[in-house]
């Protein structure tokens, strides 16, 4: 049977991306001024994606799907 480090490990590695593990080890290792000084205008960027591509499908694309199923179009 494995451990169960490794199991968490592997678990947690297929959802997270290896950047944002950098970035959590940076954040932990050094605090939030430091992370902020060194990613800086990329983490602003990462953050600002991720939630115009989690907006654009809740409120766009799942309405617009919705429609189109109840109308009949």
């Amino acid at each position: 049977m494995p451990d169960k480090r490794s199991v968490r490990k592997t678990f947690s590695q297929l959802f997270r991306p290896q950047f944002i593990q950098d970035w959590m080890a940076l954040w932990k290792a050094r605090g939030f001024k430091e992370f902020v000084r060194q990613k800086g205008w990329k983490v602003v960027a990462a953050v600002f994606l991720f939630y115009l591509v989690r907006d654009s499908i809740l409120y766009i694309l799942i309405p617009v799907l919705a429609a189109r199923g109840l109308l009949g179009c």
